[in-house]
């Protein structure tokens, strides 16, 4: 056996451990067999666990799918930004027949200078009926999903989470950016924050997007799903998400992992080995990540070198991906929150980002819902 092949490590995956489990029985049965059925039965445990898994990822692919997005939460500050989101939010919710949510978080200094000229009561009002003129303009002759309104007050990152929590969003949909002036719901920290703390997928669009006019103008702008891979014990997770989404879109998928060069004050004479032991772990990963997708979903895969960021803005426009599909990394002390690597690619890449959070447990069923929460149907 080659050395590389010797001293490579897995990250964990709860499908190869369980194939590995399942040819136990097996393995014990052959640890008195003749050397000679020792490449037979090495050859049997791998193709038994190669089929248990690509069984096991099938039917969660599939049973995923089938489950239709609980709902959409799509965070408004009016400008053109939150305009383009706002599209992309309707035209998925429409898709998925999922509800919609928008939200505006109000400054409490707007509130205190509103009950200071004594009209506190009517600014959630107001700001209903402004949210509902710009989610027509917004709209316009699109088909239009169920739509709420919902106006909270406060600072913008935490009403945001808070929303998504208590209404048990099944994906966030904002702009990178938006206001700075008076309101300042988005300026890129606002998101960010949210990136940090979310434990639900975030869809983010940049300030440029005007957002599609439906759901096959937003296939055909994303061309081509791009999933860069760290090669983690997240990564299948990542994989199995971003293979969903291209196949909803009916778009190709791509991994990509980056290798980032090794940084030395001096030329060590082991550093060539150690490059080339790390592209036969990354290509060997990449096989086996790709050898898992179900029949006709097998996705391309490919190697870069340098700074992950950077070359993955690159990759992403010389293969046209109009959506990157990123895992936020977490930190058991800080819980969720976002990698510095998906910080750059979002400031880098101008193009969709799909961020994913950490598994988490499903909210409670008996979680409560804040009754100060101003909601309102479409009118």
């Amino acid at each position: 056996m080659p050395v590389h092949q010797a001293a490579m490590s897995r990250p964990f995956d709860p499908f190869h451990a369980a194939g590995r489990r399942s040819c136990g029985i097996f393995r014990i049965g052959c640890e008195n067999l003749p050397s000679q059925f020792d490449g037979a039965a090495v050859l049997w445990r791998k193709s038994v666990g190669v089929m248990l898994r690509r069984l096991a990822i099938g039917l969660r692919i599939r049973s995923s799918i089938m489950n239709s997005i609980p709902s959409v939460l799509c965070p408004i500050d009016f400008s053109d930004s939150s305009r383009g989101a706002l599209r992309y939010a309707n035209a998925i919710a429409v898709h998925f027949g999922a509800p919609l949510r928008l939200l505006v978080v109000n400054d409490p200094l707007l509130l205190e200078a509103s009950v200071i000229a004594a009209a506190g009561a009517g600014l959630a009002e107001d700001t209903i009926r402004e949210m509902q003129r710009f989610f027509k303009q917004a709209a316009g002759s699109r088909p239009a999903a169920d739509v709420q309104f919902e106006v909270a007050t406060g600072k913008p990152a935490p009403e945001i989470l808070r929303v998504s929590r208590e209404r048990r969003s099944g994906l966030i949909v904002m702009a990178s950016h938006g206001l700075s002036g008076f309101r300042k719901l988005f300026f890129g920290s606002t998101t960010e924050r949210v990136l940090r703390e979310t434990t639900v997928p975030t869809l983010v669009t940049t300030g440029t997007d005007a957002g599609p006019v439906d759901f096959e103008e937003a296939r055909k702008s994303v061309r081509r799903v791009l999933v860069p891979v760290d090669l983690t014990a997240a990564t299948v997770h990542q994989v199995e998400i971003a293979r969903q989404v291209a196949q909803t879109l009916s778009v190709p998928l791509l991994l990509a992992h980056v290798i980032e060069p090794v940084r030395s004050l001096s030329a060590h004479p082991a550093l060539p080995t150690v490059e080339t032991e790390r592209r036969y772990r990354a290509e060997a990963e990449l096989e086996r990540l790709t050898s898992d997708a179900p029949d006709g979903a097998t996705p391309e895969a490919l190697i870069a070198y340098g700074e992950p960021a950077e070359e993955i803005a690159k990759v992403a426009d010389d293969r046209g991906a109009g959506l990157i599909v990123m895992g936020l990394h977490s930190s058991p002390l800080l819980g969720p929150r976002m990698g510095s690597v998906t910080y750059r690619v979002l400031c880098l890449a101008h193009r969709l980002v799909l961020g994913l959070p950490p598994q988490v447990e499903p909210a409670r069923q008996d979680e409560q819902v804040d009754p100060a929460a101003r909601v309102a149907p479409i009118g």
